[in-house]
């Protein structure tokens, strides 16, 4: 907590100070502007001049030099930045006794720098302003029944809290009474309100509809799914892509250049290039400014915390820059089956049964014998069967690892896998096989001993696997499907989706090395899974990305989180990657063009530090407003083109 206030503190006194630069960069505007209107000599208005520089300046000057002399003395070597250059050119103009032009670079190269600031702060508060939607207070029902409104960090697992309409729900929790609609835009980008009742699963930050309700606490505070997403969100914003971190490491090294380029003008060009000492200072000077890399500083970073910040809205939240950069250099993605390309719900698909037979009686014998095992199937068969409630008076034997056995007015019952049967007519087994050549699970229904009845079970696709997978086959991305699933089924499955391999068979253990296998094969690899089991896998590849309703270790593990188990989220977060490396690579392009020319116009033609500042920053400006596109939906993802 007193960590929480220094960190608050430090920002509201970084804020006042920001706020005070901006403050004093206007008056300095407005002095010089009067020192120009004013009939005065020459000599105050120089003075004027300076002082507006001065005051306009100091906050990007004084940055300048407090950052050189901190990373100097961390590295143990000169380490310069692009604010040194500028404040030179501007103590170099008021030198020769260019004190007005001094003054207008300053107020071009700190207005730019506030702009960038904003730029980038625009992109960051996109991210960080989802902290203020984090919970504060809960109503709390204590054991008297009465209400107690406290802080969300005095709540404890299986505390009961009420729910007002139109309140935000304080943390994760479990309805006990009432039903609504939720808001939880927060949690999966989703718009549409989800319908709650008694069971269902509520999460922190969320906004409450029209009902009221009351739920138990099932998470601390700290360990809640907005938790996790504010961490990955602060996580994100220090995790800078490779582009942006190389760009950041190279500065020094080119502003080191820069200035060993200038000496050597201010020494040799007089003697080599024939310049008077006036021109040669002064060329020198707009050399300085023309080859300062503003512009190619802020080609990444802006752009990244964009495109970080857009996908949060959506849902797709990303622990790091590099991994939103690295998603276009993918050369293959596997997949878990259940749970991420199918939904993990099993149904009923197609079913037979003899004619011959009472139907209505026949079903509902059915309903009542799987209404007393708990197995996935069985719950299959019920919600597919059960039309009206009937209780039958069934004693229900459970074969373990094979099926149902009952006896129900004078007849026997059984409901088992095929290979429970000795004697199944040849028609039956031709159903069998041609419902398991297409994946799909086969139970049979006998009635004495004789088969009588089919039913075919699937895990069905999830709605946007097949066009996410469409997508990436595409693009030449190889598509993997892990499953646990018998060969035959899961090369069903895989076709029906269009999965270029299948790995059937494989243990929840032999998923990491799978993935390992495919790295040095195909090269960077991502894991999209759901699981515990799935774990490992994501831990191992390039990018790990967890599906939002899979386990916490699944989440915790992976570098990226779909928070609304949608693919096609997936597939909108490879297309940002990919206007990311298009807009970050125009940036730098842009920027080292724009560069070449001014510093080729410093030194074979004649032009001034102020025409060459306002070019310079000028093209600082279209970089900060070609990386704010990425804040913007694509168009082609509006359009649905794959």
């Amino acid at each position: 907590y007193h960590l929480e206030e220094v960190s608050n503190m430090k920002s509201l006194i970084t804020a006042l100070k920001e706020k005070r630069a901006l403050r004093l960069y206007f008056i300095g505007i407005i002095i010089f502007i009067i020192g120009l209107l004013l009939p005065i000599s020459s000599t105050v208005r120089v003075l004027i001049s300076i002082i507006a520089t001065i005051l306009s300046g100091y906050h990007v000057m004084l940055e300048g030099i407090d950052d050189t002399i901190k990373e100097t003395v961390k590295k143990k070597r000169f380490t310069p930045n692009t604010h040194i250059l500028m404040t030179l050119a501007a103590i170099g103009a008021i030198f020769l006794g260019e004190a007005v032009e001094a003054a207008l670079l300053i107020f071009i190269f700190a207005g730019a720098h506030f702009l960038e600031e904003y730029v980038e702060g625009k992109s960051k508060r996109e991210i960080t302003k989802l902290i203020e939607l984090n919970p504060t207070e809960a109503r709390l029902i204590n054991n008297e029944g009465n209400i107690e409104v406290v802080s969300i960090d005095k709540l404890k697992i299986g505390d009961r809290l009420q729910v007002l309409n139109g309140a935000q729900v304080p943390t994760d929790g479990i309805i006990l009474n009432g039903s609504t609609s939720i808001d939880e835009s927060t949690i999966n980008g989703e718009s549409i309100p989800r319908e709650k009742n008694v069971g269902d699963i509520v999460f922190g930050s969320t906004i409450n509809g029209t009902g009221t309700f009351t739920m138990r606490v099932s998470k601390d505070s700290k360990d809640t799914v907005f938790s996790k997403i504010l961490t990955m969100v602060e996580e994100s914003q220090n995790n800078l892509s490779p582009t942006a971190d190389f760009i950041k490491r190279f500065e020094p090294h080119y502003v080191n250049g820069v200035l060993v380029i200038f000496l050597a003008l201010i020494i040799f060009s007089p003697m080599f290039l024939g310049w008077t000492l006036t021109e040669t200072i002064s060329r020198s000077l707009v050399f300085l400014v023309s080859a300062s890399p503003c512009a190619l500083a802020v080609a990444a970073i802006p752009a990244t915390l964009a495109g970080i910040s857009s996908l949060a809205k959506q849902g797709i939240l990303f622990k790091g820059g590099n991994f939103l950069s690295n998603l276009i250099n993918l050369k293959a993605v596997a997949f878990d089956k259940t749970g991420t390309l199918t939904e993990g719900k099993p149904k009923v698909v197609d079913f037979y049964f003899n004619p011959e037979l009472d139907g209505e009686s026949f079903r509902n014998t059915l309903v009542a014998m799987e209404k007393q095992s708990n197995h996935p199937l069985a719950n299959a068969i019920v919600n597919k069967f059960e039309i009206q409630k009937v209780d039958y008076d069934i004693k229900v034997e459970n074969e373990l690892g094979t099926g149902l056995s009952a006896t129900y007015q004078g007849e026997s019952y059984r409901i088992a896998k095929p290979s429970a049967f000795k004697i199944v007519s040849q028609e039956w087994i031709e159903k069998q096989e041609n419902f398991e050549n297409e994946g799909k699970t086969v139970v049979f229904i006998a009635v004495n001993d004789k088969v009588e009845g089919l039913i075919a079970i699937q895990d069905t696709p999830q709605k946007t696997a097949i066009s996410a997978i469409q997508y990436l086959n595409k693009n030449q991305i190889k598509t993997i499907m892990i499953t646990g699933d018998a060969v035959l089924t899961g090369k069903a499955i895989g076709k029906q989706l269009g999965v270029r391999d299948v790995q059937a068979n494989v243990m929840p253990d032999e998923k990491a090395k799978i993935i390992n296998e495919n790295k040095e094969k195909y090269g960077p690899t991502a894991m999209i899974g759901d699981g515990v089991n799935d774990a490992p896998a994501l831990a191992v590849a390039d990018v790990g990305i967890a599906m939002g309703d899979g386990t916490d270790v699944a989440i915790e593990t992976a570098d990226v989180v779909l928070m609304n188990n949608d693919l096609g989220n997936f597939v909108s977060a490879h297309k940002t990657s990919k206007r990311l490396k298009n807009i970050v690579t125009q940036n730098i392009i842009f920027a080292l063009l724009v560069v070449l020319f001014l510093v080729y116009i410093s030194l074979w033609k004649n032009t001034s530090v102020v025409l060459s500042i306002t070019l310079h920053e000028g093209s600082t400006l279209v970089v900060l407003l070609n990386s704010l596109r990425l804040l913007l939906p694509n168009k082609k993802d509006i359009e649905g083109e794959l």
